[in-house]
């Protein structure tokens, strides 16, 4: 009996490591970092009369506003071009139509001159309406041009006051376009209706959302986001998927965007050559309410469509991207000039809706496409990966069904040393 529990305990114990150190390949990089243009930031501050609240450090929430911009201009790096937008600043009177297009460019986005800019914030004083949606689309053609990365970021302490106009669907109409353009929110007080509204904006491009209630916070949170828009990213394409393997683009490696509608497949091809190793992964983003339980399905397969591996994902309601991936390793080949493999990715998603909620534009999808050398030696999990054969499965048993003997039978030896003892 010891030497059968010990033996099922070291069997699975050994499988159990070597499987982890399996399941979790080093991920590959797709596609070069550009950076050719300098990284844009437009700061947009809610500058709207509720502002005027004294409850940040004892201080106005205008107050913490404005310290932390000071810290963040003097800190800004020389390569980031910095632009102030504001909404809500300038239009103290009662009349809806009005206010809701108070937003204005306070300093635009170019090199900075840190003491023009300091000087521009100072004057600032709590005034009008939160007409956030149209100060979004506003600042969107503030960063418009150039390959860099661009990034808003939103600070504001309510929820926008200029509906039919929703801020939601503006950050989606702005991602749709594919400009590879990031909004970060920063909510001021503890606010369930603002939150849900900031995030749902964030959530849209891919943003962050970030609840502050110190000036401290505010300072440290807004500086990331900008040191962040300086590092090197990969910029996205925008491509158009088919809706057969027959019609699909070629892709190269590198990282794409495109819109899936609910329940479609998309398709895409891939030259792999004899010796090279396909990576690809996507990501389907939910950028409005969906019904809980969805998944995401890629896989590659024959221009005849026969399969040959698959990564699926599924969610139930408490995330809001969903990713998947895999990796097809092509075997060399004796020939000299052997063809490439015309590979083909479907993406499927099962996402749905309730009744009232939008269905276009389609789901945000970003898919990541590598083509590397393929696996030449064993310290590439993918060069002996149970894709090519059994052999691997029946060489771990082996060895765990050895070990689990081997402490067994020490076991028992101890056992008998003890009672003779």
């Amino acid at each position: 009996m010891i030497t059968r529990t010990r033996l099922a305990a070291g069997a699975c114990a050994l499988l159990a490591a070597l499987a982890a150190g399996m399941a979790f390949p080093a991920g590959a990089v797709a596609g070069e970092p550009t950076g050719e243009d300098a990284p844009k930031v437009d700061l947009v501050l809610d500058v709207s009369g509720s502002m005027r609240t004294r409850d940040i450090d004892g201080g106005t929430r205008m107050a913490a506003a404005k310290q932390a911009f000071n810290e963040v201009l003097d800190a800004t790096p020389e390569e980031v071009q910095l632009g102030i937008r504001t909404l809500g600043a300038n239009y103290p009177g009662d009349d809806r139509k009005t206010g809701c297009k108070d937003t204005a460019q306070l300093y635009p986005v170019g090199p900075l001159d840190r003491t023009e800019a300091k000087t521009a914030v100072a004057a600032l004083s709590p005034t009008g309406w939160t007409p956030i949606g149209p100060a979004l689309l506003k600042a969107a053609d503030d960063l418009d041009g150039g390959d860099g990365s661009k990034r808003i970021v939103l600070i504001s302490d309510g929820e926008d006051t200029c509906a039919p106009l929703d801020p939601c669907e503006v950050a989606r109409e702005i991602a749709a376009k594919g400009i590879g353009l990031t909004i970060d929110t920063l909510g001021l007080v503890p606010n369930t209706k603002m939150r849900q509204q900031l995030s749902c904006i964030a959530e849209a491009t891919g943003g962050t959302y970030t609840s502050v209630e110190h000036t401290e916070e505010l300072t440290d949170k807004v500086n990331q986001l900008v040191d962040r828009a300086a590092d090197p990213v990969v910029t996205p394409v925008a491509t158009e998927g088919a809706d057969a393997c027959a019609k699909a683009p070629t892709l190269k490696s590198g990282l794409y965007t495109d819109r899936e509608e609910f329940g479609q497949q998309r398709w895409y091809r891939v030259d792999v050559e004899p010796g090279q190793e396909l990576r690809a992964s996507v990501s389907v983003g939910a950028d409005r309410a969906v019904n809980p339980s969805y998944g995401v399905l890629l896989r590659a397969v024959t221009v005849h469509g026969r399969e040959i591996v698959r990564g699926e994902a599924a969610g139930n309601g408490r995330t809001d991207v969903l990713s998947t991936g895999l990796r097809y390793p092509k075997q060399e080949s004796d020939e000299e000039d052997a063809p490439a493999e015309a590979v083909c990715l479907q993406v499927t998603n099962s996402f749905s809706v309730a009744s009232g909620v939008k269905t276009t534009p389609g789901l945000p999808l970003e898919l990541t496409v590598d083509v590397v050398d393929g696996p030449g030696d064993s310290a590439d999990v993918a060069a002996f990966g149970l894709g090519r054969g059994w052999w691997l499965l029946g060489l771990l048993v082996l060895v765990g069904f050895l070990a689990g003997l081997l402490w067994g039978w020490l076991s028992r030896w101890r056992f008998a040393i003890w009672r003779t003892n």
